[in-house]
């Protein structure tokens, strides 16, 4: 049986992960730890995420997280009802798939995969 991996999103501060891989967990970023768990997105959330939370945002990165290897998940309704991933807990950087630059292009975030 062929089995398919669910990828969770962060947007964070390319400082923030540099942090984490040098500690090995990501315990999420400041507004994170105020709320008490680690803010997902889902890739179809990102780009509102990244519009709400984010805009004008320099030098960050998009990091995609293999779901099956986050302990303390949840998903959880949020604004209109949406659910979000939600992480209690700390991230092992090894459930990192990726990480790329989220670079900024006429004040819009450019996502990967999308041309410039």
């Amino acid at each position: 049986m062929l089995k398919i991996m669910q990828l969770l999103y962060k947007i964070c501060a390319a400082t923030d992960w540099a942090g984490a891989q040098a500690a090995g967990a990501f315990t999420g970023a400041a507004i994170d730890q105020a709320d008490g768990f680690i803010h997902l997105s889902t890739i179809y959330q990102g780009r509102e995420t990244a519009v709400r939370h984010f805009a004008g945002g320099k030098d960050l990165v998009l990091v995609a997280f293999a779901r099956e290897l986050l302990c303390g998940f949840q998903w959880e309704s949020t604004r209109g009802g949406d659910l979000f991933p939600h992480v209690y807990g700390v991230i092992p950087v090894r459930a990192a798939r990726w990480v790329r630059p989220l670079p900024l292009k006429g004040g819009v975030h450019v996502f990967p995969g999308e041309i410039p």
